[in-house]
């Protein structure tokens, strides 16, 4: 795995008190417990409360979350933000490429339609071993990295709309 080459993120507008939507595909349990343990620690740390909601793969992360921020507005209790969690890892089949591409794919389209912000954690690799590289827990735990991306999204948003 390459070095991870993260620039520090200065944005510090106050986000405590928003609410997150995660939304984790369960197909690997093992490697999402992780994901799921460093995007939450994220959110914890950034004062945020968060609800999660479990599909049973990648493909079905873009709809859960159009699903999940339609009934929160609906009921009163917008979300600020998303997180989508998962991990797809290459088999022998063309599928790999259909459900890492089109996952993708939604997840921004919903993020530029939507102006959402929106983390993507959704791990593409070739082997279980580069997954558990991106999993583990610490300072390389895409999970945690998802959180991190969607909250200056979120960050930049609310400073944006104050000036």
């Amino acid at each position: 795995m390459a070095d991870a080459r993260r620039a520090p993120l200065k944005d510090q507008t106050d986000v405590s008190g928003a609410r997150a939507l995660i939304v984790e595909a369960r197909f690997y349990d093992d490697i999402q417990d992780a994901l799921l343990e460093g995007a939450v620690a994220e959110l914890q740390r950034a004062g945020m409360t968060h609800d999660v909601v479990t599909v049973a793969g990648a493909l079905e992360v873009p709809a859960a979350i159009a699903i999940a921020l339609d009934a929160a507005e609906q009921a009163g209790k917008p979300y600020d933000m998303a997180i989508a969690l998962g991990c797809i890892v290459r088999g022998d089949t063309f599928h790999f490429e259909i459900v890492s591409v089109e996952s993708s794919r939604a997840l921004m389209d919903m993020a530029v339609a939507r102006r959402l912000a929106l983390g993507n954690g959704i791990l593409t690799v070739n082997t279980d071993a580069q997954a558990w590289e991106r999993a583990r827990p610490g300072e390389l735990n895409k999970g945690g990295d998802a959180a991190r991306a969607a909250l200056a999204v979120l960050r930049l948003k609310r400073r944006l709309a104050k000036s």
